[in-house]
This record gives structure tokens, C-alpha cells and sequence, in this order.
């Protein structure tokens, strides 16, 4: 699919709009058809959702975004373009926007994950940059995170035949500043990706959404040292939930950085103590190419005009608790289409949050 420039742009405002997360946008693109129109009914959603004073992002803010992409040489890659991922687009929600600096083309190749501790061992370090090495050697692009130790490793093992490093912050933000010389080469030599937006420094909430990019890009994610309360396990996690192979590496019980593979170990996960062993764990992967299809208004006529009663009476049923929307439906006798709408419409209007696969809380 090629998106004309316009709508390109109203996809990177939709994107930085308030409120409007993946799920949210990807819905107002089912919804209205397009990032224009959507923009263009946007004021009336969040009235009819009983909210004020809403306002979208500035031309001019959008227009600098771009403008400061362009100094850099960062390509825009927005959600349905030719350039956005195939893995990604499977993922539920996708991701809307990326900006990319080098070899776009990298993230739509096979690729495996390797994550871990910050502050590595020797041996794990050593253990990373080997098995990035065979993967590259084997045909399988190396995704890490650009952090100190067992991602650095992993880029570094990888320069040579493609690695991909997602960044929790904007792609120009080089984080940790000790790594700067390593992203120079990424960028050169593989691609540095990134959700935010340009300008923006990495704040801790930014470092699930770097962990769900990371293993959505994956067909499967190796976790060489980490501590059980880390990043790392995010990840891993997020690789389970989204259908991808785990791999870890078995360390010593003495070692609290082994804790974390030990434990994904016990959980199931498959051991790594080579490239083998990736191999065969993912032999039996199913491909997660094909985007993500979840249409809830596909059936209907006219999801417009919802009355306030009817979207109170939504409200009404939400909990703390997520609650699937066609719960909602047969609770109130209404059609999924009105439901998903009116979920819609009180999530920009900030009476509720959507999640993923269909359900919503307050």
C-alpha cells in the first residue's frame, strides 16, 4: 500500500494526538478510512464523548518534527506504507509510527533478539557478541536495545551483517551517551529505530514500548543474563504474548544476573547454548507476517451519532477491571460495531482506556 504525503502527515498528527494510543488509532483508521477524515471528526468525538477543550497538535509542531527527521536522515515509516514491518504490522496493536535511521529495509528480514543485563559479566558479554555473530553468519538480523553490556555485546557481534537498535527515546537520542560511538556504526552500518518522536530523551515509560518493538520485530528472543526484576523478562514476555520463541541462557545459581534466563528456563522457555539450539526452537515458529485484522466496525453502516445515554450506559459497565467489549455488547443487546464506537468515542474524551484485543477499562 503507498499513502499520499498528506496522509502520511495526518498519521504522524494522529499519532501525537492526546489520547490517542495504538489501539485508539488503529481503530479511528478502520473507523473512518483514513487519517484525514478521522483528524477531521476527531473534535466532534471527544464532544460527543463528553469532553472539552480538546485540541489537536499544531501543523507547525508536525511540520518541525519532519523537518528535524530530514537533518538527520531519518525516514518516516507510518502504520500500512510500504516501509513498516510485516512482524510489527501482525502485532496487536501495531505500532502506528517509527522513524528509522539507516537501512530501513533490515526490519522487515528474519530477525532474533538478544537482551540482558546492563551491567554484564565478562563471560555473558563475550557469550552475546559470539552468538550475534553466528546468527548474523546464519542469515538472521540482531535486534538489541543500544544499553550498556549484553545489548552493546549483541550490536557489536552483529555490526557486520545487520542489527537493529531500538531506542526508548526519539532515533536522535543516544542513550547512554558512553554508547555513541556504537550508535555512529548502527547507523551507518544497520538501522536505529524508534516510536517517539524526534527530540524526545527516554523516560522510564518509554522502556516497555522499546521492549514490545524489540521482540516484535523477532521471530524469537534470546535473554543472556538478567536479574528477575528487569527489562530483559519485559521482554521476554511480551516475545510469549506476541507468539514468539524464548530462548535463555542456562548461568549459575550464585549469579543473581542467571536468575532471570534460570527461571524463564523452568517457565518453559528453550535453552541457548548455541546456534542450534535457536535453530531448532524455531523451526516450529508460525510466520507472523500478516497484519493485524481486528475490525470491529467492518459490519456496520453508521457507527455516528451516538446518543450521551447510550455511551453512559457503556461507561457504566466498565471496571478497574479490563472488560471485553463483547461482553458489553450482549450485556446491553447491542451491536459490537456501536459498542466499539462508543469505547472510542469515551476514551478520547478520557472516560476510558482500550487495550488491546478488544477490551477496555476505566
Amino acid at each position: 500500500m503507498s499513502l499520499t504525503e498528506a496522509e502520511r502527515f495526518a498519521r504522524l498528527r494522529l499519532a501525537r494526538t492526546d489520547r490517542v494510543g495504538p489501539v485508539a488509532f488503529r481503530q479511528l483508521l478502520l473507523r473512518f478510512g483514513s487519517a484525514e477524515r478521522a483528524i477531521e471528526a476527531l473534535p466532534d468525538l471527544v464532544r460527543s464523548g463528553g469532553a472539552h477543550g480538546f485540541t489537536l497538535p499544531p501543523m507547525d509542531r508536525i511540520e518541525a518534527e519532519i523537518e528535524a527527521g530530514a537533518r538527520i536522515g531519518a525516514h518516516l515509516v507510518v502504520l500500512d506504507d510500504e516501509g513498516h514491518p510485516p512482524r510489527l504490522a501482525a502485532l496487536d496493536p501495531p505500532p502506528p509510527i517509527l522513524w528509522v535511521r539507516g537501512d530501513v529495509g533490515l526490519l522487515s528480514r528474519d530477525a532474533v533478539g538478544v537482551v540482558g543485563a546492563r551491567i554484564a559479566s565478562a563471560g555473558g558479554q563475550r557469550i552475546a557478541r559470539g552468538l550475534a555473530q553466528q546468527l548474523g553468519e546464519a542469515g538472521f538480523v540482531v535486534v538489541s536495545g543500544l544499553a550498556r553490556g549484553i545489548d552493546a555485546a549483541a550490536h557489536a557481534g552483529s555490526l557486520e551483517t545487520g542489527t537493529v537498535a531500538v531506542l526508548g527515546g526519539g532515533v536522535d537520542d543516544v542513550y547512554p551517551p558512553d554508547n555513541a560511538a556504537l550508535y555512529d556504526q548502527i547507523v551507518e552500518r544497520g538501522a536505529v529505530v524508534s516510536e517517539s518522536p524526534m527530540g524526545s530523551r527516554a523516560q522510564a515509560r518509554d522502556f516497555p514500548r522499546r521492549n514490545r518493538i524489540i521482540s516484535g520485530l523477532s521471530r524469537g528472543v534470546i535473554v543472556v543474563e538478567a536479574e528477575i526484576r528487569s527489562g530483559s523478562l519485559i521482554t521476554a514476555r511480551l516475545a510469549n504474548e506476541q507468539g514468539r520463541e524464548v530462548f535463555a541462557v542456562p548461568g549459575s545459581p550464585l549469579d543473581p544476573r542467571s536468575k532471570g534466563p534460570n527461571e524463564l528456563l523452568r517457565q518453559g522457555a528453550h535453552i541457548c547454548e548455541g546456534l542450534d539450539d535457536v535453530i531448532r526452537g524455531l523451526e516450529t515458529l508460525r510466520t507472523l507476517s500478516e497484519p493485524f485484522r481486528d475490525d470491529p466496525f467492518q459490519d456496520a453502516e453508521n457507527t455516528g451519532d451516538l446518543d450521551a445515554a447510550f455511551l453512559d450506559r457503556v461507561a457504566t459497565l466498565l471496571s478497574p477491571t479490563p472488560t471485553p467489549r463483547d461482553e458489553i455488547a450482549r450485556a446491553l443487546d447491542a451491536p459490537i460495531s456501536s459498542v466499539a464506537a462508543a469505547l472510542l468515542e469515551l476514551s478520547l474524551a478520557g472516560r476510558a482506556t482500550l487495550l488491546p484485543g478488544g477490551s477496555a477499562t476505566i
